[in-house]
């Protein structure tokens, strides 16, 4: 199997981010997506509209979002947009609450844990796809870079409950008290991330797959009392392949040797976060094996 392509910058610029997009030669038209966190209100780790802005400009692109299941200022749409407000993504371009008018179901194919996978009804209205990702920690699922933006990210809120439930309960407010093994949630963010691919495949629509890794804490921009980077920024992964991206993001963490990089590798691994990729590519996803280009 062909290595897939993974394109690295260590600068983190707006520049740098347009450069490492265009290197992926792929022209994205219609209406374009740009599936990127708002960050919960209090975080501060969130992508920053200034450094996406030119981006997101260049490709007229609309900020595409869902609503959050967990109980906090992103769970209605009224307060999500107020948030994306506050966080400058209203001056660069408009704001999509995907999940605002409804939602869908997608299928699973070969799921061991999801029968479908519910998304935010205005997924529908974009022909291509910019999966831009924080890449930094996470409480429930060790990281979050392409491959949870994909999952949770597009998810409407029943559907976050859904992937959160490993497929038992679409309801929010039940989703949290349902008991599951953590490989089988790590399992369950996987599948619906292939059904979100699957999705664009069939409605020949594209998607490119952007990683910064930038303000690197354990904690994810959905955590409002988000903590410090415990290591140095990294930079910009950018690819074709969700499953490498995230796989060059990891192994990149595990080649840092800082006083923090033990606290993200042990976040990280106490959550069985990367068997998300080994998973993901036993799916049909993307591969594991991959090469590094640096720009």
């Amino acid at each position: 199997m062909e290595k897939a392509k993974v394109y690295f910058t260590k600068e983190i610029t707006s520049d740098s981010l347009i450069r490492i997009y265009e290197s992926l030669g792929v022209e994205l038209t219609g209406n374009i997506g740009i599936k990127v966190s708002t960050g919960e209100d209090g975080a501060k780790g969130y992508l920053k509209a200034d450094l996406i802005g030119d981006l997101v400009k260049k490709l007229n692109g609309t900020i595409i979002e869902c609503n959050t299941a967990y109980p906090g200022a992103r769970t209605s749409t009224k307060e999500h947009l107020e948030v994306a407000k506050k966080h400058g993504f209203m001056d660069i371009a408009e704001v999509d609450i995907m999940d605002a008018s409804g939602e869908f179901k997608i299928p699973v194919q070969n799921g061991k844990h999801l029968e479908y996978d519910i998304i935010g009804e205005n997924f529908k209205n974009y022909d291509s796809i910019v999966n831009l990702a924080h890449g930094k920690g996470h409480a429930m699922g060790g990281f979050g870079a392409n491959l949870k933006n994909q999952s949770i990210g597009i998810a409407s809120r029943n559907g976050k409950a859904y992937i959160h439930s490993c497929g038992k309960t679409e309801n929010p407010n039940e989703c949290w008290n349902v008991e599951y093994q953590q490989s089988d949630f790590i399992e369950s963010m996987a599948e619906a991330a292939k059904a979100v691919s699957d999705y664009l495949k069939d409605h020949n629509k594209k998607i490119v797959y952007i990683t910064i890794a930038n303000n690197i804490s354990v904690d994810c921009d959905c955590d409002c009392n988000q903590g410090d980077p415990v290591i140095q920024d990294i930079g910009i992964f950018a690819s074709l392949d969700p499953v490498a991206n995230d796989q060059a993001f990891i192994d990149a963490i595990w080649a840092t040797h800082e006083e923090g990089t033990k606290d993200i590798q042990e976040r990280i691994d106490t959550r069985k976060g990367r068997h998300i990729t080994e998973y993901a590519e036993s799916l049909g996803l993307g591969s594991t094996k991959y090469e590094l280009i640096e720009l």
